[in-house]
């Protein structure tokens, strides 16, 4: 008996030492039982992209468009004016136009007392806001140099009469209006180089903007108030433009680096004449697109009187399906008409292969856009 209990205290033994320097080597492996253990490396997963949303979304775009002012207020509030266009914004899921005015009922403007001719300042009464949605017009750019022409009270106004008629807005400094169309989410900036407007003569400052509307939205699109004005204004140049004394901009290095920051299309307005459209790393630059309307408004004849509006198709990942140019004439006093000889067709396609040479847009005889193969 007394045999078997040390026998069975021996095995135990043998055990417990096998176990202790089984652990002595482990340790000894791992360094001393104080020594932290080495911590897994954490993988960082980048949070996934929302997919592209199918379908697309259709945009018409137009030039400088003043509803009326102290020049002239055309009859029922501006409705007959824009009613041979009208159709063309209704086509598309969202029509788009540059507001070269204050909407405002009273508020004193930039040029009280100042000699007839030495002064412009646009200005129509508020209610001519519900012009714009009754023509197809969805958004407008307050991004430009009249809309402060009535000062801050105008400035109030004109967003009060545009809320008022279901009218969203883009321009404002720092602001990205996002509207939603076919499940798309497309987010609209204006640039103009005035403290009332996001500054387009601030590149650095408007590529964080376009990032952060590129991470809120599926598709970014930009409009610019750019350049110099008039019928000698309708190439876009290399460097920056000014016009009497102001600096409008360097359109063409402005436009590529928003585009490299994540705009899908850049479209312009600002020199009263139509300039080249240009693709750039397969977006679309439609540098100017003239004046839409303006009642007694704007300097008419040759080039001046010519016009359009660009219509584009953006799928739901800002890749450009299609798009058209409907040209237009203006017809006094200001007054824009389809143009069935297309001569501002003619004119856009000439200027875009001076200007751009390869990267210039073309456009079928009828006006369809045509877009290179990826």
């Amino acid at each position: 008996m007394r045999r078997r209990r040390i026998v069975a205290l021996a095995c135990i033994a043998a055990v417990l030492a096998a176990i202790a320097f089984g652990l002595t080597r482990a340790f000894t492996a791992r360094g001393s039982s104080t020594t932290p253990r080495r911590a897994r490396p954490v993988v960082h997963t980048a949070p996934k992209k929302r997919a592209a949303p199918a379908g697309t979304v259709t945009i018409a775009w137009a030039g400088d468009t003043v509803l009326g002012s102290t020049y002239g207020l055309p009859p029922d509030e501006g409705r007959p004016m824009l009613a041979n266009v009208a159709p063309v914004f209704k086509a598309a899921d969202i029509g788009w136009v540059n507001l070269e005015e204050a909407l405002s009922n009273g508020s004193t403007g930039k040029c009280a007392g100042a000699t007839p001719g030495t002064c412009f300042a646009f200005g129509a009464p508020m209610s001519y806001a519900r012009t714009l949605p009754a023509s197809g017009i969805r958004i407008v750019n307050l991004a430009n140099n009249h809309a402060d022409d009535y000062g801050a009270a105008g400035q109030a106004s004109t967003l009060a009469a545009l809320r008022a008629a279901g009218v969203a807005w883009d321009g404002k400094p720092g602001e990205i209006e996002v509207l939603r169309s076919h499940g798309i989410r497309i987010a609209f900036l204006g640039f103009a180089p005035y403290k009332w407007a996001s500054r387009l003569d601030n590149i650095p400052a408007a590529v964080r903007l376009v990032k952060r509307a590129a991470a809120e939205a599926d598709v970014v699109v930009v409009a610019i108030h750019a350049g110099a004005e008039g019928s000698t204004a309708d190439h876009v140049p290399y460097g920056t433009e000014y016009f009497l004394g102001e600096n409008r901009g360097n359109s063409r290095a402005f436009a590529h680096a928003v585009i490299d920051a994540g705009a899908d299309l850049v479209v312009g307005s600002g020199p009263h004449v139509i300039r080249g459209v240009q693709w750039y790393h397969g977006k679309l630059i439609a540098y100017s697109l003239g004046n839409l309307a303006g009642w007694h408004t704007f300097g008419m004849g040759g080039t001046l009187s010519e016009s359009g509006i660009i219509t584009v198709t953006l799928r739901g990942d800002g890749t450009i399906a299609g798009g058209k140019w409907t040209s237009l004439l203006l017809e006094n006093p200001g007054v824009p008409v389809i143009d069935a000889g297309r001569q501002s067709l003619a004119l856009v396609q000439q200027l875009s292969r001076q200007d751009f040479g390869a990267a210039a847009a073309r456009f079928t005889p009828a006006g369809a856009l045509v877009v290179p193969h990826a």
